[in-house]
């Protein structure tokens, strides 16, 4: 079993959930997160941080297509270890339905938009 990173991340990217990951396993986009399933060590300490309750099981329904898509960003995209500043709008986001296809950016994080 692995934890994955679900629909409500995007645009909300809260970001509560990195700095507890014991593995690192987390990996940046422009408006969301995703846990590489093949390095997360299913410990769950992740899952009750996140505000949006946007990560799962792999075990949920169509958890299984979550495990996909976020391998799959997670092979391209930066790691992150530390926790940024989610959007100005994050809030609001919470629970807009259809973010994938209305919100997601398949663009990798701006690390070094924060780094001065």
């Amino acid at each position: 079993m692995t934890y994955v990173v679900t629909e409500n991340c995007i645009a909300c990217k809260y970001m509560d959930c990195v700095e507890v990951c014991p593995v690192d396993c987390f990996y940046e986009g422009e408006n969301t997160l995703v846990i590489h399933p093949d390095e997360c060590i299913d410990c769950g300490v992740c899952e009750p941080e996140c505000p949006a309750d946007a990560i799962r099981p792999d075990t949920d329904p169509d958890g299984e297509g979550w495990v996909d898509f976020n391998r799959k960003y997670a092979e391209v995209w930066p790691v992150i270890v530390a926790m940024g500043t989610p959007p100005a709008n994050a809030d609001e986001m919470d629970g807009v339905p259809n973010k994938l296809q209305t919100h997601f950016s398949p663009e990798p994080g701006q690390k070094d938009s924060h780094e001065h």
